[in-house]
């Protein structure tokens, strides 16, 4: 079990005794868990969402709910999307671009993309009706963390000095694709049926176009790129949602 916790830990802040997640060897063999932790999120984030609307307006609580899941991961995936923003939006050749997302600070480029992640998220959780938050906000850090599986086997690792996202290549699989697809669409379908099939659907089309535009940037991706895809694949099931609502495939 020491790779699932070594997954739990990288992509959680939840804290586990020393020695129980093994080493970055142990690590690198984790990818196969990244669906089954986003899942733990998502039925955390839906039990406490449920807990906040008890006691609060939708607004607030839909706000505190998105706040916690950038929280559970440290903030970590927003960083990434940050530093992604930042590089690709910098209008500059592929090895500075990789240098500016390697900088601490951020840019204009990382506030704009952060804050509009932020606002696109409370927007859509507030529009999506209580019959069906519970199950959204369980499909949102699920989509998230198949995205992380998708882009990691699919992608080369760009930067030529290595770094902690680069300990994924040595132990990647083509198995763990369709195992990251299985993962998202049975969770959509246990969730909301054929509703939930189109969220899948929708979120692998949206992490798929991340892929190509940061292979067409950088040529692969790195661990910035790997965040920035988490978090804008936790937008696709709640925007998949709302379309479902919007042309009737399912009702209010």
């Amino acid at each position: 079990m020491k790779p699932f916790f070594a997954a739990l830990q990288f992509l959680t802040i939840i804290p586990l005794p020393q020695g129980l997640s093994g080493d970055h060897k142990t690590l690198s063999r984790s990818v196969t868990f990244f669906p089954i932790i986003g899942l733990m999120i998502g039925v955390t984030a839906a039990a406490l969402d449920a807990a906040l609307n008890a006691i609060l307006p939708q607004f607030p609580a839909s706000m505190l709910m998105v706040i916690y899941l950038m929280a559970i991961s440290g903030g970590l995936h927003m960083d990434g999307l940050a530093d992604t923003a930042d590089g690709f939006f910098s209008a500059r050749p592929r090895d500075k671009v990789l240098d500016i997302m390697r900088d601490s600070h951020i840019g204009a480029m990382g506030v704009m993309a952060v804050v509009s992640v932020l606002f696109l998220k409370v927007s859509l959780l507030v529009s999506i009706p209580s019959s069906l938050r519970m199950q959204t906000i369980i499909l949102m850090p699920v989509a998230g963390r198949c995205a992380l599986t998708m882009l990691l086997t699919i992608l080369p690792y760009v930067r030529q000095e290595g770094g902690l996202a680069s300990l994924f290549q040595s132990t990647r699989s083509w198995h763990q694709i369709p195992w990251a697809i299985f993962f998202l669409g049975l969770a959509g379908w246990i969730t909301t049926r054929w509703t939930g099939v189109f969220s899948a659907i929708f979120s692998l089309f949206i992490m798929l176009s991340f892929a190509a535009y940061s292979h067409y940037k950088i040529g692969g991706f790195t661990g910035d790129t790997l965040g920035a895809a988490c978090e804008i694949t936790e937008l696709a099931p709640v925007i998949a949602m709302l379309i479902s609502l919007r042309i009737g495939l399912i009702t209010w």
